[in-house]
This record gives structure tokens, C-alpha cells and sequence, in this order.
């Protein structure tokens, strides 16, 4: 029994050893320098500021948000049927007007989270934010913001930038201030005045 046990322990090591050679002869990893590694790195790698990131606009196209790099940004969650539609759109579009030539831009995405304020197509929420509300600021394709489905942005502003009671957006018109270097700096709620906000706004343009 001795000298069968001890057998069968010398066959399963020789077995297991061989298994192991196999293994490692046929088996290759991908250097660190290889482009699955580097793939790899990049879709673990944390985002580390809105250029990180590619959103589409209104019409579907692709837009890179590294194309604002060097501008102070305002994002805001906009509904063509809330209650704070006129008053946002319309000091939004003061904003706009003021400071656009000093580096300032807003991108506004539509969503339909909320009360159902805004339900229309893509193709409605433009002839409305142009035609009604006069907004010459970039329109973005309509999006989720809170839930599984949010847009990947916008679980990035929230989590550099949480709200009372919670990192959800509460309601239309929450707006998150970006700086030069694409940082989410401050947010604000639904019913802070987007003139309220124009201190900060030029102190961001003024900075170096």
C-alpha cells in the first residue's frame, strides 16, 4: 500500500510538472508595451477631466469634449417644458452672449428625467431652443443623467461635484462649472439664476 500511494503521488507530480511546462511554453503574455496592454490601461484609467470624454451633438454627430480645452465650460441638463425653462434659457443666453469671445461656452443636454419636461426628438428640441428660446449655445443629444443609463459624463460631473442630499440631479437646469483645465469647480441647483453665477464665471476666465 506504502509503495502505491507513494507511486501514485510520483505520478500526479510528473503529471502536474508537465501540465506546468505546457503552460508556460505555449502560454505568452503581452508586453507591457503591447497595444492589448495599452488598451487594457486605458479602459481601466479614471477619467480625469471632461476631455476625457466624446458626447454627440444634436444631430448625432461625434464631439470630442477636448475640444474645449482652455475654456471655461457650464453644463447644464436643460427641458424645453419646465417651469424654469424661460427664465434659464433667456440668462443663459445673456451669458452666452457676454462672454463667448473671452473663452466662455455652454453645452446644454436635453432629458426627459423629469416630470417629462422634455419629450420631443432630437429634431423638436432644436427647432424649439432655436426658434423659441433663441439659443445660439452647442445643443447636445438628448440624454439620462441619473440611473444605469446615465451618459458616462454625467456620472463623472456628479461624482467630482455631489449634491445635498445625494450626488443625483434633482431637477432640470442643475449646472456644473468647468474650468480652463476641464475640472469640474462648482455646482449649482436648479433654481440658482444663471446670472448669480457670472462672479465665478469671470473669475474663472480671468485666471491664468
Amino acid at each position: 500500500m506504502y509503495w502505491d500511494w507513494k507511486f501514485s503521488n510520483l505520478v500526479s507530480l510528473l503529471f502536474l510538472g508537465f501540465a506546468l511546462f505546457l503552460y508556460f511554453q505555449f502560454h505568452t503574455y503581452p508586453s507591457p508595451s503591447s497595444p492589448l496592454h495599452i488598451d487594457n490601461m486605458a479602459e481601466d484609467a479614471s477619467p480625469e477631466s471632461i476631455y476625457d470624454f466624446s458626447v454627440k451633438d444634436i444631430r448625432g454627430n461625434d464631439v470630442s469634449l477636448s475640444e474645449y480645452k482652455g475654456k471655461v465650460v457650464l453644463i447644464v441638463n436643460v427641458a424645453s417644458k419646465c417651469g424654469l425653462t424661460q427664465s434659464n434659457y433667456k440668462e443663459l443666453n445673456v451669458l452666452y452672449e457676454k462672454y463667448k469671445n473671452q473663452g466662455f461656452e455652454i453645452l446644454a443636454f436635453p432629458c426627459n428625467q423629469f416630470g417629462g419636461q422634455e419629450p420631443g426628438t432630437n429634431e423638436q428640441i432644436q427647432e424649439a431652443t432655436c426658434s423659441m428660446f433663441k439659443a445660439e449655445f452647442p445643443i447636445f443629444d438628448k440624454v439620462e443623467v441619473n440611473g444605469k443609463n446615465a451618459a458616462p459624463l454625467y456620472r463623472f460631473l456628479k461624482s467630482e461635484k455631489g449634491g445635498y442630499f445625494g450626488d443625483a440631479i434633482k431637477w432640470n437646469f442643475t449646472k456644473f462649472l468647468v474650468n480652463k483645465e476641464g475640472k469640474v469647480v462648482e455646482r449649482y441647483a436648479p433654481t440658482t439664476s444663471p446670472l448669480n453665477i457670472e462672479k465665478d464665471i469671470r473669475d474663472l476666465l480671468g485666471s491664468s
